[in-house]
């Protein structure tokens, strides 16, 4: 059996990626829409994707891909593909055909001849990409979809991907990419692989449409653990997690994984999870058999390490803090994309400002005459892995002044705590009043 049997297999156990009512996928098989130019000094060619029936019915291509040279882009390339999805709510259809086509640029200046025509959409609908025909000839209407103007987001005319200008050909036309606009918390923008053009110079490109498709992240809440609770004088370790309380499921695509190439990483493991475990940790205890109220101090480690966070990020691209990829961080992936995670599973909903320090915290509380108390802070370890359950890089922890939470045995009577503040971590604790 060969790699390509094996890839297209790995493939049909992708599940499409559903926003609202489309659905998408992804394909790397393309069929040639024209030939190269071979008396251009850049020399191109352009190609349609073109979905296999049996694993991937129903799909339509955006648009056309456009490629340097006259190699076979087979097995070698990806781009998005999309498909009817099921309407909520009275949503209208997802997809519709073009009305109609506009040339845009005809090739006549080599050996090989190709015309390029923007799809013309329906009202409430957006073309993503150009389609070549490698004749005068319109293309079918059938040969690619428009999609529903709210299922998309307006982004910014990317890097050249080709132009004639070097070769004297009339008009003159640049081919560029799609770059996607910054994505909110809990989404990701990405450029579907086609690419847009115009049948001048670069100057004017201003004035041409860009569109990505979008995603929210799929955020699987599981139960939190419960608050240990002192049921006597003897404070014992809290209980181990059982499964993770939080999982974010990430395209592959929007991860770096060096244990896999951008194609492996669509065929091996087209969804990336990253788990996010809250347990808590015990980090004081004290018991006062004194006559006298008592107060008891610990120091609470903040639990994240910035060089490991650090690390994680350099060999994922994942970023806590704030969307990715960031500027000056190349990401080895085929498709541009913006992506943030959800706040929720980040805990920055109020604030990210102590994912920046890990100093300690202390802690302090005062017990009345023959009462215990334990201090206790919840800590959430993140781990990322793939659909094969191998973890993919470092993991880490985090904790913050958040996540402290106090028991105290007998219960009555108890008085307030004090609350926790931050501390050098060099700073001794006392366990006893000055």
């Amino acid at each position: 059996m060969n790699t390509e049997n094996n890839a297209t297999s790995a493939t049909r156990q992708m599940e499409p990626i559903k926003y609202k009512n489309l659905l998408i996928n992804f394909t790397t098989e393309f069929s040639r829409s024209s030939s190269a130019a071979n008396g251009a000094t850049k020399p191109r060619a352009f190609w349609r994707p073109t979905p296999p029936a049996d694993s991937l019915p129903g799909y339509f291509p955006l648009g056309d891909l456009v490629a340097a040279g006259d190699e076979n882009i087979n097995g070698k390339r990806v781009t998005a593909v999309v498909c009817e999805g099921i309407a909520q709510n009275a949503e209208t259809k997802a997809l519709a055909r073009p009305d109609d086509y506009e040339q845009v640029w005809r090739d006549s200046g080599s050996q090989s001849i190709g015309t390029l025509w923007r799809p013309v959409p329906p009202e409430g609908y957006v073309a993503l990409g150009l389609v070549c025909s490698n004749d005068n000839e319109k293309p079918s209407l059938q040969a690619v979809r428009c999609v529903r103007a709210d299922l998309v987001i307006a982004s910014n005319v990317g890097e050249t991907l080709w132009n004639n200008w070097d070769s004297g050909e009339q008009p003159p036309f640049v081919a560029w990419n799609v770059t996607p606009p910054i994505a909110p918390p809990g989404e990701i923008y990405f450029a579907a692989g086609t690419f847009i053009g115009y049948n001048n110079n670069a100057q004017n490109s201003t004035g041409i449409s860009a569109y990505s498709l979008r995603m929210q992240i799929p955020l699987k809440i599981n139960p939190s653990p419960a608050v240990p609770v002192l049921s006597g004088f003897v404070a014992s370790e809290p209980e181990e997690a059982s499964q993770p309380t939080q999982i974010a499921t990430l395209p592959w695509f929007a991860v770096e994984d060096n244990a896999l190439g951008p194609l492996e990483r669509f065929r091996k493991s087209p969804y990336y999870h990253f788990e996010r475990t809250d347990l808590f940790a015990l980090i004081g205890y004290g018991h006062n058999t004194a006559n006298k109220s008592k107060l008891f101090r610990w120091t609470a480690s903040r639990v994240l390490i910035d060089n490991i966070l650090r690390i994680f990020t350099r060999l994922t691209s994942i970023e806590i803090k704030t969307a990715w990829p960031t500027a000056g961080l190349k990401t080895n992936s085929p498709i541009g994309f913006s992506a943030q995670l959800n706040e929720l599973f980040t805990r920055t909903e109020t604030s990210n400002s102590e994912w920046t320090t890990s100093r300690g915290m202390e802690v302090a509380a005062l017990v009345t005459k023959n009462k215990a108390v334990a201090a206790y802070q919840m800590q959430s370890h993140y781990n990322l892995r793939r659909l094969d359950g191998t973890e993919v890089a470092v993991n880490f922890a985090y904790a913050d002044s958040n996540s402290l939470h106090f028991s105290v045995y007998p219960e009555e009577d108890a008085e307030s705590s004090v609350p926790p503040e931050p501390v050098n971590p060099a700073q001794p604790a006392t366990d006893t009043l000055p």
